[in-house]
């Protein structure tokens, strides 16, 4: 029977790959893009659905959760986020700057899930948030982009509260660390290529299928210090 994975923000770089590779892995994807207009290499892969979605808008998961209803997920994949005011010191940041890094990359992500979390299969589904070694408390530091590594911080911080909420289920909590990997935000200079990266954190998804509990760790599967 095939999986479907529902992968929040697939537009480009990360997203993108992570659709790409489990569609060659048979699975079924559904995918969102905030807006129709950036697609158009979404729409080439094989088994992918596309969805309109802004994370941040309320109302915008509200009307994704009805149209999904009767949709059953094996994977609810939450990669979608802001690097936020990069090269500019904590102090430096405005508030506005500061409240939009942390409200997407912390709290949009945990309400989405709660809102979508009765489409995913309760005996075996698992559910990943995008986090990042920047965001481990113990490593992070002096790691650089100190404001996007609190915002993961924060969003691992929630994670686990979410998962302390959850109460007996079989579904699966991953906080990922994809790696440094070339992309908008990683840079050129990042070792990493995305497809390795995808194919790595599709591997770890696979494994942790009905295993249950909830771990931080990277592509490779290699826990991390929070």
């Amino acid at each position: 029977m095939n999986k479907t994975v529902l992968i929040i923000g697939a537009s480009r770089g990360l997203g993108l790959g992570l659709a790409k590779q489990f569609s060659s892995e048979g699975w079924q994807v559904i995918a969102t893009v905030r807006t129709p207009q950036q697609a158009d290499a979404l729409s080439q892969i094989p088994r992918v659905s596309v969805e309109t979605l802004d994370m941040n808008d309320a109302a915008s998961v509200d009307a994704l959760a009805r149209r999904l209803e009767g949709t059953q997920l094996d994977v609810l994949f939450v990669n979608a986020g802001v690097a936020g005011p990069q090269g500019k010191p904590a102090n430096l940041a405005t508030e506005t700057e500061v409240g939009h890094l942390f409200y997407t990359n912390a709290v949009a992500p945990l309400r989405l899930a709660e809102r979508l979390l009765p489409l995913v299969n309760t005996k075996q589904g698992v559910v990943v948030f995008m986090s990042s070694i920047l965001g481990s408390v113990e490593t992070g530091p002096g790691m650089g982009m100190s404001l996007y590594g609190a915002s993961k911080a924060a969003l691992n911080h929630m994670t686990r509260t979410f998962v302390a909420e959850l109460g007996e289920t079989g579904v699966t909590v991953l906080s990922m660390h994809p790696g440094w990997v070339k992309t908008d935000m990683g840079g050129e200079q990042a070792p990493l290529e995305v497809e390795t990266s995808a194919r790595g954190m599709v591997e770890q998804v696979t494994k942790a299928l009905g295993t249950g509990g909830h771990r931080y760790l990277d592509y490779q599967g290699d826990l991390l210090p929070w």
